[in-house]
């Protein structure tokens, strides 16, 4: 997929994130695109649901195939604003996503490339083309700027 189209899908990510920090989400994103058409959205909703799983991959995911009918994405790519983690990877591979770009790197959990490469793992029966780093600062900043706001409510808290 060209750059253009990398920044206008990652771009609707971003707008899934912000709308995930607004409800007290941590702000992650994701969009799944067929035929360079976006057909389900998705944004952390593990705080609001009580669900350790609702990670915006997993929320769009199950979105994509409830809207096409199918569980085998295989004419899909998956654009998320940070790396996805081992779950989310497992995800991606099990609904045998062609591609997923993702924003930022994940040093602690990253599971596309920064710690293991789970979804392009050449052990497992399918593999997703993974590309790393698309609007990498604009996502990045998006999840540092929440977790300064929670350190600063957390501070205001103890004073």
């Amino acid at each position: 997929m060209d750059e253009k189209l990398q920044i206008k899908f990652m771009k609707e990510a971003i707008k899934e994130a912000q709308k995930g920090a607004a409800m007290g989400e941590i702000p992650v994103g994701a969009v799944v695109v067929l035929d360079k058409k976006i057909i389900a959205r998705g944004h952390n909703l593990r705080v609001n649901r009580f669900d350790a799983t609702a990670h915006a991959e997993v929320v769009a995911i199950r979105k994509a195939g409830k809207r096409l009918g199918r569980w085998n994405l295989t004419d899909c790519e998956m654009f998320v604003s940070m790396e996805p983690c081992v779950m989310c990877a497992g995800a991606i591979v099990n609904a045998r996503l062609k591609t997923v770009y993702f924003g930022a790197y994940d040093p602690r959990f990253g599971a596309c490339g920064t710690l293991i490469n789970l979804a392009a793992w050449d052990k497992l029966n399918h593999r997703a083309l993974v590309v790393g780093g698309v609007m990498e600062k604009e996502c990045a900043i998006i999840l540092k700027e929440h977790f300064k706001k929670l350190r600063q409510e957390k501070k205001d808290c103890a004073e």
